[in-house]
């Protein structure tokens, strides 16, 4: 059965089509679990309005579908708490 961390590692092959960079990286990912063959993923977007959004979570679907045993996967996109990098993304990026 895939764990936490086999979802976290898929989710680091999926970046930000914008920034260029993986969104756990960019700390987009506030939480991962696994139950029972259903991968349940609550993340974020650096802007509500990201254009590249459905995509992203799309990508992540297909992406994390690949792994053996998950049969589904549900991702809840929120915006509360919004999206505030860390001191030292905001070093990484440059901002």
């Amino acid at each position: 059965m895939p764990t936490k961390e086999d979802v976290m590692t898929i989710l680091k092959g999926v970046n930000d089509p914008e920034i260029g960079i993986d969104i756990v990286t960019l700390e987009l990912i506030y939480d991962v679990n696994v139950i029972e063959g259903k991968a349940n993923i609550k993340m974020t977007f650096t802007t509500p309005m990201c254009p590249y959004g459905p995509m992203l979570v799309e990508e992540i679907k297909v992406k994390v579908k690949e792994l053996n045993g998950i049969k589904d996967v549900n991702v809840q996109v929120v915006f509360d708490p919004p999206w505030s990098p860390s001191e030292q993304l905001r070093a990484t990026l440059g901002v």
